[in-house]
């Protein structure tokens, strides 16, 4: 039979996750559409390349990281740039519709759409695709996307309290000896765990996210209208899950460790340990971290995750803990011989599952941490409480509300030498593979996670200072957050 059309997928540059992007593609495939699936890390020079000579009639992006956003926004003007006309379409779990409306629709004419998720793609292809439809689905998504950015406008408009005035507002925190125990070594350890000590731990609510399977699990197995898909889809990753334990066919190892530090206004500074690599109390790293500058009311402070850390001449001897852990070692292979042998559900399963087995590692790992941090004892936490998050102690990870700039990843894998335990980190920052967690920890009893949002010029502009690199990088990294346009700068 004929294909209703051809869409060129790809994961863009940088990134290396590709679940969303893989199911996208087999729900087009099984609605008669052409799929040519360029893989991960994609550049934007190959996307567009093989869209003209293929004669595709839309291009999907795909991203998870942060920075993928802006490789989305370059590819969109580079579309712009080669007066192409061919519909974009946009998806992954950190685009958006808002960000697809102010950042990347303005870069280019033709068609642009953000795709929540694949149950919606093949209707949104179809419409752009039908000589009958186009002309209205385009009208109503681009009247959609003007309201966004009017709200959005509307939002950036609110004043900012100047970075001075929020650095004065920050956390009035108290730092009594018992709140700041030993931890019970220092430095670097490497850590290997069994698959079956994993499993426990899994939260499978979003493991049915991932297939779009809305809803808590268990009670997603008895939802009205999808409970009999999810215990198919429960049942068969569960027999997946008993062989790939079975037989070893994955991996979950990574490093961790504790190091003295202090607060040094917003930044973390890392002090060496007794452990031999470095004079003991140099400094070995600085994680640079950024203040919420939104007005609050009621007296509410302007945080920043260095709140949390004692500060350095206080006289109080501090602790960070970091990790970097993956249950990804073995899983491209494994998924590798599914698609050779056409079996995209089990293959795409794979992946999830190991995405589910490194998010239970860092659950589990981070347990021991408090553990062995001291701050916690008594009966270990449920699953259940692991999974809503009650204990005392944050695991941050770079790329998130709390600390959005994702490039100081680079420096939690100097620190944690992750490399070595078979981890590697893209040039925007993504770990390979992509079944893998990074962060710090933290262990004040008032430490929480929080959105840092919009960011003042005042801020970044010190921020980049800090950091010793030009206010052009920094605002790239974090262009999701700024609440000013910057300077327009060449790629």
């Amino acid at each position: 039979s004929s294909a209703q059309g051809r869409i060129v997928l790809a994961t863009v540059k940088g990134d290396v996750h590709d679940i969303g992007k893989n199911i996208v593609g087999v729900v087009l495939r099984c609605n008669s559409y052409e799929v040519i699936d360029l893989g991960v890390m994609v550049p934007c020079d190959k996307v567009l390349r093989t869209a003209v000579d293929e004669g595709a009639d839309l291009v999907g992006l795909s991203g998870l990281i942060t920075p993928s956003l802006d490789e989305m926004v370059f590819v969109a003007r580079e579309m712009a740039g080669r007066a192409m006309t061919l519909p974009l379409l946009i998806g992954g779990a950190t685009t958006s519709r808002r960000h697809t409306a102010v950042k990347i629709a303005p870069e280019y004419p033709a068609p642009t759409v953000h795709v929540v998720d694949a149950s919606r793609v093949v209707d949104v292809v179809s419409s752009l695709l039908s000589p009958d439809r186009r002309a209205g689905f385009d009208t109503a998504n681009r009247q959609d996307q003007a309201v966004l950015r009017e709200q959005f406008a509307a939002r950036a408009g609110r004043p900012l309290r100047s970075y001075a005035d929020a650095a004065a507002n920050a956390l009035r925190t108290e730092w009594p000896a018992a709140d700041v125990p030993a931890p019970a070594f220092t430095g670097r350890r490497a850590i290997e765990v069994r698959l079956d000590e994993l499993a426990p731990y899994i939260d499978w609510t979003f493991f049915f996210a991932a297939w779009e399977l809305k809803g808590r699990f268990p009670a997603v197995l008895d939802d009205p209208r999808h409970g009999a898909a999810a215990r198919e889809l429960y049942e068969d990753a569960s027999a997946l899950l008993r062989e790939i334990i079975d037989g070893s066919r994955l991996a979950a190892r990574g490093v961790y460790g504790f190091w003295p530090a202090a607060s040094v206004g917003d930044d973390v500074a890392v002090y060496a340990p007794h452990d031999g690599r470095a004079e003991p109390g140099a400094e070995i790293a600085r994680f640079h971290m950024l203040r919420q500058q939104e007005a609050f009311e009621g007296g509410r402070p302007n945080l920043s995750l260095a709140d949390f850390v004692a500060p350095a001449g206080s006289g109080v001897v501090d602790h960070v803990g970091a990790f970097a852990i993956t249950a990804g070692i073995g899983a491209d292979d494994l998924a590798g011989g599914y698609e050779r042998d056409g079996d995209d559900y089990r293959a795409i399963m794979v992946k999830a599952l190991a995405d589910r087995l490194a998010e239970a590692f860092a659950e589990y790992l981070h347990a021991s941490v408090r553990r062995e941090w001291g701050y916690e004892n008594g009966a270990p936490a449920s699953p259940e409480d692991l999974r809503a998050g009650r204990y005392r102690g944050i695991r941050p990870a770079f790329g998130y509300p709390a600390c959005p700039d994702h490039s100081e990843i680079f420096k939690l894998f100097d620190l944690l030498d992750a490399r070595a335990a078979g981890m590697s980190l893209t040039e925007s920052g993504a770990m390979a593979p992509a079944a893998s967690v990074g962060a710090l920890c933290l262990a004040h009893p008032e430490a929480r996670y929080f959105t840092v949002g919009r960011l003042g010029a005042d801020q970044v502009q010190r921020y980049a200072g800090r950091k010793a690199v030009p206010v052009a990088e920094a605002e790239r990294w974090l262009a999701a957050n700024l609440a000013y346009a910057p300077a327009a700068e060449p790629r």
